[in-house]
């Protein structure tokens, strides 16, 4: 008798863009469409066959070995970087077999698998296949007022489980562009383009994957022969899928998935007005940006390898020495990465399974942090604010770590966990903190939990925000959480909850709600600031990120960033670096980070230093010097327009036809942006340019450098040394 196993899950990891080699895809098979049937065997066999019965009667299809190369894992890493490998073999696996049907057969039935091994033969149990059919007979609800609405073209995908999904067209004209869908790094104009708003950690190289941390199911169509604009948002946080006029001319095809164990309705609210006017008819809904202090709109620094208080304060010293003002640290190399709530190397008593608080914690003097409420203090004299790394996980296995040990008990103890369909705790399915527990954040007992475990890092310590990185780890469509919802509504609400909770912490100690978050969905606007998430250092890297501000302001983000120059992989070169933080100025919030690597040298930390030794270029110093001066004379305008913005004016960063929306030229132009209502702003994002062309929108303007008078509705040339970007203020 042979000791292997068949393994198989219709639904498998349920990673949004990849097969894992156990499972059905697609989950949900539809009549008459393609089907692969995949399952794996926990030792190799010499041949699987899939038994297909069905009233018709029973086919044996023999199944190929398939291997990991061939799952789309090597798809998701971005390249070079400490976790491109852990992303790539996060869905490898060996005995992988698949079967591909070229047509789903219509009739109900089931499938099982036989394995022929060295030892025998195995079988596995039986599973149900109960196919789809797209219909037009009206058996959901679609609750969509407008005349854009095509007449029959209404689908709704059923079985003899419900309904799944539903699907339809709007019309477009001619001259209607597409704008929003969340924070996009692909596109501002996403006409002629396909894609979907599913919460998802692409490790770098997003722009090129057409996937975003921070999606929305929302967009404005904005024609440029009135100016006019029309808003959509599609009351769902389930999973939705957008053909943009990419397959048909004049036609935009929207799909969302349904429940199907309820009544099966999607409504689609929508907007129209100016853009200004249809973007705050999406916010009276979910939400708009809470004003944030003035400090956060000073230069951040961070670099994962400062991992000692002696790290920061040397980083600190030297801005200052530099003449390179920062307003805020940010700690990400602070905890021991078991519990994220205690300064790693410290001492504590953690009997009883108690947490974590100052009076219970002693430093080492010769450890890592041997003063992190004094350094905090000392950083407090000097201005600077100081937010330390978060992750909304919990190390599952055994530690060496008492608290983390204590931690993982309270939460089991605690029930305020993320639970799969059979009630047993959801363990991360993803690649980064694989199997760790996931904390149940979707009601305020959950995230009142969670979050008192860090109150004495604020009240105590000083602590000023948090950096709430993470936030995607969510996957499967059966998970149940506290609120009552299903994980295929709650998933891409999770980041949402997770920012919310450290805002509420916060403000519970008397601070301003200072997070700063990579993911988000709809409803994330009122919750702290964004940044781009994970980015290469390249040419390519930085348009994409420029294209992820203008698009998330679009939906409504005031508060966005990036990681100047990208933060990933070898240093930047010298030209890119600076082109990089002339930009960064003049985005609303200015900040840089780099990888971790492992303390080898080369250093990869961002600073302006460590990229002009890298170069051989001491030039991006005084670049730095002169853009961060530059910053700081900003910082009043930028405050003044950003409570502009909270109080219902257009975005901080924001597309040009918010405020040009009747210049037709304008769309041919899409990296150039007004930061608030007075500049224009053209980042130049190509290397070896000395001359930089920009088109101005009809109006009076004035070069912002040289004071000089101009007329818009032309291109108007700058020369661009490294101390020059291209601004304009309005006339």
């Amino acid at each position: 008798m042979t000791d292997m196993q068949i393994l198989h899950r219709p639904y498998g990891v349920e990673h949004p863009y990849a097969r894992s080699l156990d499972q059905r895809s697609p989950a949900v098979a539809v009549a008459g469409e393609e089907l692969i049937i995949a399952a794996r065997t926990t030792a190799p066999a010499t041949a699987v066959e899939c038994v297909l019965s069905l009233p018709s009667g029973t086919v044996r299809l023999p199944m190929a070995a398939v291997d990991g190369a061939d799952s789309d894992a090597a798809l998701l890493a971005g390249g070079d970087g400490h976790l491109a490998a852990a992303q790539e073999a996060a869905l490898e696996a060996d005995n992988g077999w698949q079967v591909v049907l070229a047509a789903t057969p219509h009739e109900t039935g089931t499938y099982s698998f036989v394995a022929s091994g060295a030892d025998g033969v195995v079988r596995s149990q039986e599973f149900s296949l109960r196919p789809a059919s797209w219909t037009q007979e009206p058996c959901g609800r679609l609750e969509l007022d407008d005349e854009r609405l095509i007449p029959g073209s209404v689908r709704w995908l059923r079985s003899a489980a419900g309904i799944h999904k539903v699907r339809f067209g709007i019309r477009l004209a001619s001259d209607e562009h597409v704008v929003g869908f969340g924070e996009r790094y692909d596109w501002v104009d996403q006409r002629g383009h396909c894609l979907d708003a599913v919460v998802f950690e692409q490790y770098k190289s997003q722009g090129q994957h057409h996937r975003t941390y921070l999606p929305m199911p929302w967009a404005m169509v904005v024609s440029e022969n009135t100016g006019r604009a029309w808003g959509f948002h599609l009351q769902t946080s389930r999973r939705s899928w957008y053909d943009v006029a990419a397959s048909q001319d004049g036609v935009l095809l929207i799909e969302a998935d349904l429940d199907p164990t309820t009544d099966p309705a999607l409504r689609v609210a929508t907007w129209s007005g100016t853009p200004q006017e249809t973007l705050n008819g999406f916010l009276n809904e979910v939400g708009r940006a809470t004003q944030m202090p003035e400090w956060v709109f000073g230069l951040w620094a961070s670099g994962n390898e400062w991992n000692s208080q002696a790290a920061v304060m040397e980083q600190v010293h030297r801005h200052q020495s530099e003449g390179i003002p920062i307003s805020a640290v940010v700690i990400e190399a602070w905890s021991d990465e078991e519990s994220f709530t205690v300064f790693r190397d410290a001492s504590y008593d953690v009997g009883g399974g108690q947490l974590p608080a100052a009076e219970n914690l002693v430093y080492p003097a010769d450890g890592a942090w041997p003063d992190p409420a004094g350094m905090i203090h000392d950083l407090h004299e000097r201005g600077i604010k100081v937010l330390l790394w978060q992750i909304p996980l919990q190390k599952a296995e055994q530690s060496d770590s008492a608290l983390a040990q204590a931690q993982r008990d309270s939460l089991l103890a605690s029930g305020h966990m993320v639970r799969e369909a059979d009630g047993s705790a959801y363990r991360n399915r993803g690649w980064w903190f694989p199997g760790a527990y996931l904390p149940d954040l979707s009601t305020a007992a959950g995230r009142r939990w969670w979050t008192e475990q860090r109150r004495y890092l604020v009240e105590d310590l000083g602590v000023d925000g948090f950096k709430t990185d993470g936030g995607e780890h969510a996957w499967g469509h059966d998970l149940c959480y506290a609120n009552g919802q299903r994980g295929d509504e709650a998933n891409n609400l999770f980041p949402v909850h997770y920012a919310a909770a450290y805002g509420e912490l916060l403000r519970s100690a008397g601070k301003d709600p200072v997070t700063f978050s990579r993911s988000g969905f709809a409803g994330s606007q009122p919750h702290g600031i964004f940044w781009a998430g994970d980015e290469n250092s390249t040419w390519e890297a930085f348009r994409s990120s420029i294209t992820a501000g203008i698009t998330a302001g679009a939906s409504g983000i005031v508060y966005w960033g990036w990681d100047i120059g990208g933060f990933s992989g070898p240093v930047p070169d010298a030209e890119l670096y600076m082109r990089a933080f002339a930009a960064s100025a003049l985005m609303p919030i200015m900040q840089y980070h780099s990888e971790f690597n492992h303390h080898r040298r080369p250093c990869r930390d961002r600073t302006p230093w460590n990229v002009a030794e890298a170069a051989g270029e001491p030039q991006v110093v005084e670049v730095a010097r002169r853009f961060v001066a530059l910053r700081q004379q900003l910082r009043p305008y930028l405050a003044s327009e950003a409570q502009d913005c909270v109080a219902g004016g257009a975005p901080l960063m924001r597309a040009l036809f918010f405020d040009h929306a009747d210049d037709p030229e304008i769309w041919n132009h899409p990296l150039q942006y007004k930061l608030g209502s007075k500049l224009l702003v053209h980042p130049v994002t190509q290397p070896g340019a000395k001359e930089w062309q920009t088109y101005l929108p009809q109006g009076d303007w004035e070069d912002f450098w040289t004071g000089e008078r101009l007329h818009g509705g032309q291109m108007v040339t700058t020369a661009v040394d490294f101390f020059t970007v291209p601004v304009f203020r309005r006339g």
